[in-house]
Protein backbone atom coordinates (compact mmCIF):
# COMPACT_ATOMS: atom_id res chain seq x y z
CA UNK A 1 0.00 0.00 0.00
CA UNK A 2 2.75 2.47 0.98
CA UNK A 3 4.73 1.63 -2.15
CA UNK A 4 1.67 2.37 -4.27
CA UNK A 5 1.04 5.70 -2.55
CA UNK A 6 4.66 6.75 -3.02
CA UNK A 7 4.53 5.71 -6.68
CA UNK A 8 1.36 7.71 -7.33
CA UNK A 9 2.75 10.77 -5.55
CA UNK A 10 6.02 10.50 -7.50
CA UNK A 11 4.16 10.17 -10.79
CA UNK A 12 2.13 13.25 -9.98
CA UNK A 13 5.31 15.18 -9.15
CA UNK A 14 7.01 14.14 -12.39
CA UNK A 15 4.00 15.03 -14.52
CA UNK A 16 3.65 18.36 -12.75
CA UNK A 17 7.31 19.20 -13.26
CA UNK A 18 7.05 18.79 -17.04
CA UNK A 19 3.77 20.72 -17.44
CA UNK A 20 5.09 24.16 -18.30
CA UNK A 21 2.23 25.96 -20.06
CA UNK A 22 -0.38 23.36 -19.25
CA UNK A 23 -3.99 24.60 -19.46
CA UNK A 24 -7.35 22.96 -19.68
CA UNK A 25 -11.09 23.05 -19.18
CA UNK A 26 -13.23 20.49 -17.35
CA UNK A 27 -17.03 20.28 -17.31
CA UNK A 28 -18.68 19.05 -14.09
CA UNK A 29 -22.26 18.03 -13.30
CA UNK A 30 -23.34 18.64 -9.72
CA UNK A 31 -26.22 17.24 -7.71
CA UNK A 32 -26.88 18.36 -4.14
CA UNK A 33 -29.50 17.07 -1.74
CA UNK A 34 -31.62 20.10 -0.92
CA UNK A 35 -32.81 19.09 2.54
CA UNK A 36 -35.75 21.42 1.95
CA UNK A 37 -39.00 20.29 3.56
CA UNK A 38 -42.35 21.96 4.14
CA UNK A 39 -44.74 20.75 6.78
CA UNK A 40 -47.06 22.08 9.44
CA UNK A 41 -50.46 23.67 8.97
CA UNK A 42 -50.26 25.65 5.72
CA UNK A 43 -52.57 26.60 2.86
CA UNK A 44 -50.55 24.45 0.45
CA UNK A 45 -51.81 21.09 -0.74
CA UNK A 46 -49.58 18.02 -0.58
CA UNK A 47 -49.15 18.21 -4.36
CA UNK A 48 -48.02 21.85 -4.13
CA UNK A 49 -45.56 21.01 -1.34
CA UNK A 50 -44.10 18.15 -3.38
CA UNK A 51 -43.80 20.32 -6.49
CA UNK A 52 -42.03 23.08 -4.57
CA UNK A 53 -39.60 20.64 -2.93
CA UNK A 54 -38.85 19.14 -6.35
CA UNK A 55 -38.15 22.61 -7.74
CA UNK A 56 -35.62 23.25 -5.01
CA UNK A 57 -33.99 19.89 -5.71
CA UNK A 58 -33.75 20.76 -9.42
CA UNK A 59 -32.07 24.07 -8.55
CA UNK A 60 -29.22 21.99 -7.09
CA UNK A 61 -28.59 20.11 -10.34
CA UNK A 62 -26.20 22.31 -12.28
CA UNK A 63 -23.30 22.34 -14.73
CA UNK A 64 -20.00 24.04 -13.87
CA UNK A 65 -16.82 24.77 -15.81
CA UNK A 66 -13.33 24.56 -14.30
CA UNK A 67 -10.65 26.41 -16.27
CA UNK A 68 -7.13 25.81 -15.04
CA UNK A 69 -3.43 26.21 -15.60
CA UNK A 70 -0.57 24.87 -13.51
CA UNK A 71 -1.30 26.93 -10.36
CA UNK A 72 -4.56 28.87 -10.78
CA UNK A 73 -8.16 28.04 -11.65
CA UNK A 74 -11.65 29.47 -11.93
CA UNK A 75 -14.84 27.50 -11.33
CA UNK A 76 -18.17 28.92 -12.40
CA UNK A 77 -21.65 27.85 -13.41
CA UNK A 78 -22.28 27.35 -17.10
CA UNK A 79 -24.14 30.28 -18.60
CA UNK A 80 -27.61 29.51 -19.87
CA UNK A 81 -29.92 31.58 -22.04
CA UNK A 82 -33.40 32.38 -20.79
CA UNK A 83 -32.71 31.05 -17.31
CA UNK A 84 -35.90 30.84 -15.25
CA UNK A 85 -36.49 33.39 -12.54
CA UNK A 86 -35.39 31.84 -9.23
CA UNK A 87 -38.55 33.19 -7.60
CA UNK A 88 -41.66 31.07 -7.39
CA UNK A 89 -45.09 31.61 -5.92
CA UNK A 90 -46.85 28.58 -4.54
CA UNK A 91 -49.97 28.75 -2.44
CA UNK A 92 -49.51 32.47 -1.84
CA UNK A 93 -45.92 31.94 -0.64
CA UNK A 94 -42.97 33.57 -2.41
CA UNK A 95 -39.86 31.41 -2.58
CA UNK A 96 -36.41 32.90 -3.19
CA UNK A 97 -33.35 30.71 -3.69
CA UNK A 98 -30.77 32.28 -1.40
CA UNK A 99 -30.18 29.65 1.26
CA UNK A 100 -26.55 29.05 0.36
CA UNK A 101 -25.73 32.19 -1.57
CA UNK A 102 -24.66 31.63 -5.15
CA UNK A 103 -26.16 33.32 -8.17
CA UNK A 104 -25.46 33.13 -11.88
CA UNK A 105 -22.36 35.35 -11.53
CA UNK A 106 -20.72 33.26 -8.83
CA UNK A 107 -17.08 32.29 -9.36
CA UNK A 108 -14.52 30.40 -7.26
CA UNK A 109 -10.89 31.38 -7.96
CA UNK A 110 -7.91 29.48 -6.53
CA UNK A 111 -4.23 30.36 -6.51
CA UNK A 112 -2.55 27.16 -5.32
CA UNK A 113 0.95 28.62 -5.35
CA UNK A 114 -0.08 31.39 -2.96
CA UNK A 115 -2.47 29.08 -1.03
CA UNK A 116 -5.46 31.41 -1.25
CA UNK A 117 -8.89 31.63 -2.83
CA UNK A 118 -11.43 34.29 -3.79
CA UNK A 119 -15.07 33.31 -4.00
CA UNK A 120 -17.53 35.68 -5.65
CA UNK A 121 -21.10 34.99 -4.53
CA UNK A 122 -24.44 36.67 -3.97
CA UNK A 123 -27.04 36.72 -1.22
CA UNK A 124 -30.37 38.35 -2.05
CA UNK A 125 -28.81 40.50 -4.76
CA UNK A 126 -25.73 41.64 -2.81
CA UNK A 127 -22.31 40.56 -4.11
CA UNK A 128 -19.58 39.36 -1.76
CA UNK A 129 -15.92 38.51 -2.32
CA UNK A 130 -14.80 35.87 0.16
CA UNK A 131 -11.02 36.08 0.47
CA UNK A 132 -9.22 33.51 2.61
CA UNK A 133 -6.57 30.78 2.70
CA UNK A 134 -7.22 27.54 0.81
CA UNK A 135 -8.18 24.65 3.13
CA UNK A 136 -5.49 22.13 3.99
CA UNK A 137 -7.08 18.73 3.42
CA UNK A 138 -5.56 15.68 5.11
CA UNK A 139 -6.07 13.31 2.21
CA UNK A 140 -5.67 9.57 2.72
CA UNK A 141 -4.49 7.98 -0.55
CA UNK A 142 -5.56 4.45 -1.45
CA UNK A 143 -4.76 1.91 -4.16
CA UNK A 144 -8.41 1.57 -5.25
CA UNK A 145 -9.01 2.60 -8.85
CA UNK A 146 -11.82 3.09 -11.34
CA UNK A 147 -12.15 4.57 -14.81
CA UNK A 148 -13.91 7.85 -15.46
CA UNK A 149 -14.08 8.33 -19.20
CA UNK A 150 -10.66 7.57 -20.61
CA UNK A 151 -8.85 8.27 -17.34
CA UNK A 152 -7.70 5.91 -14.61
CA UNK A 153 -8.61 7.44 -11.26
CA UNK A 154 -7.43 6.70 -7.73
CA UNK A 155 -9.53 7.01 -4.60
CA UNK A 156 -8.66 9.40 -1.76
CA UNK A 157 -10.63 10.38 1.33
CA UNK A 158 -10.57 12.78 4.24
CA UNK A 159 -12.85 13.28 7.24
CA UNK A 160 -13.76 16.43 9.13
CA UNK A 161 -16.26 17.67 11.66
CA UNK A 162 -18.88 20.12 10.40
CA UNK A 163 -21.56 22.10 12.18
CA UNK A 164 -24.94 22.05 10.48
CA UNK A 165 -27.73 24.45 11.36
CA UNK A 166 -31.39 23.62 11.05
CA UNK A 167 -33.95 26.42 11.12
CA UNK A 168 -37.61 25.79 11.77
CA UNK A 169 -40.55 28.17 11.61
CA UNK A 170 -43.48 26.71 13.50
CA UNK A 171 -46.51 28.44 14.99
CA UNK A 172 -44.98 31.86 14.53
CA UNK A 173 -41.67 31.04 16.21
CA UNK A 174 -38.29 30.68 14.48
CA UNK A 175 -35.99 28.10 16.04
CA UNK A 176 -32.34 27.31 15.30
CA UNK A 177 -30.58 24.10 16.25
CA UNK A 178 -26.97 23.15 15.56
CA UNK A 179 -25.61 19.66 15.16
CA UNK A 180 -21.98 18.57 14.79
CA UNK A 181 -21.25 15.53 12.66
CA UNK A 182 -18.28 13.86 11.01
CA UNK A 183 -18.31 13.99 7.22
CA UNK A 184 -16.15 11.78 5.02
CA UNK A 185 -15.38 13.16 1.57
CA UNK A 186 -14.38 10.76 -1.20
CA UNK A 187 -12.47 11.94 -4.26
CA UNK A 188 -11.36 10.23 -7.45
CA UNK A 189 -8.34 11.85 -9.10
CA UNK A 190 -6.19 11.06 -12.12
CA UNK A 191 -2.39 11.54 -12.23
CA UNK A 192 -2.78 11.58 -16.04
CA UNK A 193 -3.77 15.25 -15.73
CA UNK A 194 -0.83 16.86 -13.91
CA UNK A 195 -2.44 19.51 -11.71
CA UNK A 196 -3.22 19.35 -7.99
CA UNK A 197 -6.67 20.87 -8.43
CA UNK A 198 -10.35 20.07 -8.68
CA UNK A 199 -13.87 21.49 -8.70
CA UNK A 200 -15.06 24.17 -6.27
CA UNK A 201 -13.00 24.19 -3.02
CA UNK A 202 -11.15 20.91 -3.55
CA UNK A 203 -7.45 20.46 -4.36
CA UNK A 204 -4.29 18.90 -2.95
CA UNK A 205 -4.05 15.55 -4.75
CA UNK A 206 -1.43 14.38 -7.28
CA UNK A 207 -3.77 14.81 -10.23
CA UNK A 208 -7.00 16.50 -11.25
CA UNK A 209 -10.07 15.48 -9.24
CA UNK A 210 -12.71 14.09 -11.61
CA UNK A 211 -15.33 13.04 -9.05
CA UNK A 212 -16.08 13.98 -5.46
CA UNK A 213 -18.81 13.20 -2.95
CA UNK A 214 -19.21 14.62 0.55
CA UNK A 215 -22.43 12.80 1.41
CA UNK A 216 -24.64 15.68 0.31
CA UNK A 217 -23.14 16.85 -2.97
CA UNK A 218 -21.89 14.72 -5.85
CA UNK A 219 -19.70 16.36 -8.50
CA UNK A 220 -18.70 14.37 -11.60
CA UNK A 221 -16.54 15.45 -14.55
CA UNK A 222 -18.20 14.74 -17.90
CA UNK A 223 -15.75 16.36 -20.35
CA UNK A 224 -12.11 17.48 -20.41
CA UNK A 225 -10.30 19.62 -22.98
CA UNK A 226 -6.52 19.89 -22.51
CA UNK A 227 -4.48 22.71 -24.03
CA UNK A 228 -7.44 24.03 -26.06
CA UNK A 229 -6.82 26.01 -29.22
CA UNK A 230 -8.71 28.95 -27.74
CA UNK A 231 -6.52 30.59 -25.11
CA UNK A 232 -7.70 30.30 -21.51
CA UNK A 233 -7.42 33.45 -19.41
CA UNK A 234 -8.01 33.01 -15.68
CA UNK A 235 -9.00 36.23 -13.94
CA UNK A 236 -9.41 36.87 -10.23
CA UNK A 237 -12.80 38.43 -9.34
CA UNK A 238 -12.49 41.94 -7.91
CA UNK A 239 -15.99 43.37 -7.43
CA UNK A 240 -17.97 42.88 -4.24
CA UNK A 241 -17.87 43.40 -0.48
CA UNK A 242 -14.68 41.75 0.81
CA UNK A 243 -15.18 39.37 3.74
CA UNK A 244 -13.48 36.35 5.26
CA UNK A 245 -15.10 32.92 5.13
CA UNK A 246 -16.16 33.19 8.79
CA UNK A 247 -17.69 36.63 8.23
CA UNK A 248 -19.59 35.40 5.17
CA UNK A 249 -20.93 32.35 7.01
CA UNK A 250 -22.35 34.63 9.72
CA UNK A 251 -24.00 36.92 7.14
CA UNK A 252 -25.46 33.92 5.28
CA UNK A 253 -26.95 32.45 8.45
CA UNK A 254 -28.55 35.78 9.35
CA UNK A 255 -30.06 36.12 5.87
CA UNK A 256 -31.38 32.58 6.03
CA UNK A 257 -33.09 33.38 9.31
CA UNK A 258 -34.66 36.48 7.77
CA UNK A 259 -35.92 34.42 4.85
CA UNK A 260 -37.44 31.84 7.17
CA UNK A 261 -39.31 34.60 8.98
CA UNK A 262 -40.58 35.90 5.61
CA UNK A 263 -41.90 32.44 4.80
CA UNK A 264 -43.78 32.37 8.06
CA UNK A 265 -45.18 35.89 7.65
CA UNK A 266 -46.68 34.98 4.25
CA UNK A 267 -48.81 32.28 5.84
CA UNK A 268 -50.52 33.00 9.13
CA UNK A 269 -51.17 29.34 10.01
CA UNK A 270 -47.72 28.28 11.03
CA UNK A 271 -45.62 26.81 8.23
CA UNK A 272 -42.79 24.59 9.29
CA UNK A 273 -39.81 24.67 6.93
CA UNK A 274 -36.58 22.82 7.61
CA UNK A 275 -33.26 23.54 5.91
CA UNK A 276 -30.43 21.19 6.64
CA UNK A 277 -28.85 17.80 5.95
Amino acid sequence: MKAHVIAVALLGFILNSVAQDFTGKAIYKTNRKSGFKIGGDSNMSEAQKQELEERFQKMNQKTFILEFDKTTSSYKEEEKLNAPNPQSNMGGMQVISVFGGGGSGSLYFKNLKEKRFVSKTEIMGKTFLIKDSTPNYQWQLTSETKNIGNYTCYKATFSREVENMMMTVENGETKQTKKTETITTTAWYTPQIPISNGPTIYHGLPGLILEINDGKTTIVCTEIVLNPSEKITISEPDKGKIVTQAEYDKIRDEKNKELMERFQSRDGKGIEIRIGG
